[in-house]
């Protein structure tokens, strides 16, 4: 993005800009909040249009940044996503929001980077995710982030499995759901796959929202090839996620379960479906990206005709999404 004016010039242009158009004071969080709306919608295209008028109207970046990185993220855009969050810390360095997204956007980074880099990339990872637990101590979702870069990150970018399980301590007080996933991930990485899966179904047993670690859950066993039981967790992964409004995430991440496992495509459609019709979609899932898997099911499915009408969704969703490009050629 542009960079931001401060000057005694710019606010007064802001302010005859605003008056002329009869803006509000709120204006500002008003905006805002669509851009929240549509990321978390899955519409890219409208996010990025009315952060381009969010600029234009000079007001507070930092978080109309953030949200550009969330944006450019969902559409696999590492390096302007990267440049957005490092702007948005810039601006306001003691949101710890900032720190983690931050700290995702190196991490996509660094997957797609040569060995050397992704050493460099690693470590800012671990900078920014500690960050945000410094200044965020009592928030599951910055001690989740930290410690699933811990189980993940070899020990010479500073990972390790003492260090996870002494957030997974953490965790306790304040999500015993989360405690028990981050413990199923650490046993799971030492390969004993009876601690793991004890604490996966402890995730489930405890959970608020337990649609979301039944398909935890439901991707360990795929990953043991234990299929019976993994089509039984995701039963119960849909089930959950039918009663429960707040976790119809769970239904997107299921149907990736099964995507992976090439079983039952028929079910994997139709929680995509379900996903893509309910009310509380979310960027961790962008609906342009179900599209597109949905498409492809559709495909192998025999049913062309949807297929091509759900690409052509996903595009007019985000037409930058190279995923949906590459689609629309086939």
């Amino acid at each position: 993005m542009k960079a931001w004016r401060r000057t005694l010039g710019g606010v007064a242009a802001v302010l005859i800009a605003a008056a002329g158009l009869g803006l509000c004071a709120d204006a500002p969080q008003q905006s805002l909040d669509a851009i929240h709306s549509a990321l978390y919608a899955g519409e890219a295209d409208r996010a990025l249009s009315l952060l381009r008028s969010f600029e234009q109207a000079g007001t507070e970046p930092a978080e109309a940044l953030n949200l550009e990185c969330r944006v450019r993220l969902t559409l696999r855009q590492w390096d302007p996503a990267l440049q957005a969050c490092e702007q948005a810390v810039r601006l306001d360095p003691q949101n710890p929001s900032y720190h983690s997204w931050l700290g995702r956007a190196l991490g996509k980074k660094a997957e797609k980077a040569s060995f050397i880099s992704a050493i460099s990339l690693g470590k800012r990872v671990r900078t920014e995710f500690e960050e945000a637990v410094r200044l965020s101590p009592r928030s599951a979702d910055t001690l989740i982030d930290l410690g699933d870069f811990y189980i993940e990150a070899p020990g010479f970018m500073g990972g390790g499995a003492e260090k996870a399980a002494s957030v997974a301590a953490q965790l306790d007080a304040l999500d015993p759901s989360a405690a028990a996933q981050l413990r199923g991930r650490i046993a799971e990485a030492h390969k004993d796959y009876g601690t793991a899966e004890r604490e996966f179904r402890h995730a489930v047993a405890v959970a608020l929202h337990p649609a979301v670690r039944w398909a935890t859950l439901a991707s360990f066993l795929e990953r043991r090839q234990r299929w019976d039981e993994m089509e039984t967790a995701v039963r119960s992964c849909d089930g959950a996620a039918q009663r429960d409004s707040r976790a119809t995430v769970a239904l997107y991440d299921c149907a990736g379960v099964l995507i992976d496992a090439r079983r039952d495509p028929q079910a994997a459609a139709k929680m995509l479906e379900e996903y893509l019709s309910s009310s509380s979609k979310t960027d961790e899932a962008p609906a342009f990206e179900a599209l597109v898997r949905l498409a492809k099911l559709e495909d192998d499915l025999g049913d062309t005709a949807a297929a091509k009408r759900d690409r052509s969704a996903a595009l007019a969703l985000a037409h930058e999404y190279s995923a949906a490009q590459e689609t629309r050629r086939h």
